[in-house]
């Protein structure tokens, strides 16, 4: 009777460690699901966000792709990869917000830009020099969309202007 009570304890931690490694996976967006989501999404920060995720999926194919040795399919993933993340930030810059004052949406494109430009660097490191003028070419507009971000993030104080003194009499 002693070993029953442990026996429940146990076969219920299994069939909840189940669940929970069957919603993680459930959890990830397909690439169609992302697609339609952009597509009817209203609220400018959700579809920015959506279409950060569906360009981490493009790079994360790219990479597979180039790995696999499949460099035409590679290069064509990563600029498409590259394509959703200008999208990305476009719909955050037509969203009319603030991104000093508003940073959501903006903080989670720089994060992701920041994290595809080492993806893209290790990428290249593995990639024959022949094969590499792509994910240099992505790795630039990379770097040039997460300056853009950061300086929306970031805006350089500008010094306030100086009124006119009144002349001592």
């Amino acid at each position: 009777m002693a070993r029953r009570p442990w026996t429940h304890l146990l076969s219920s931690f299994a069939v909840l460690g189940i669940l929970l490694a069957g919603s993680r996976v459930r959890g990830r967006d397909t690439e169609k699901q992302l697609e339609e989501r952009i597509r009817t999404e209203h609220n400018p920060v959700k579809k920015a966000k959506d279409e950060i995720k569906l360009a981490d999926l493009k790079l994360a194919d790219a990479v597979g792709a180039y790995n696999s040795g499949d460099i035409q399919l590679g290069a064509k993933l990563v600029e498409t990869f590259v394509e959703q993340m200008r999208s990305a930030w476009k719909t955050l810059q037509e969203s009319g917000r603030k991104a000093s004052k508003e940073p959501a949406g903006f903080k989670e494109l720089d994060i992701s830009l920041r994290e595809d430009l080492r993806s893209l660097d290790d990428l290249g490191h593995k990639v024959s020099y022949f094969d590499r003028d792509p994910l240099l070419k992505a790795a630039q507009e990379t770097d040039r969309l997460r300056s853009e971000v950061l300086q929306e993030l970031f805006p350089a104080n500008k010094p306030p202007t100086k009124k006119p003194s009144a002349a001592p009499q």
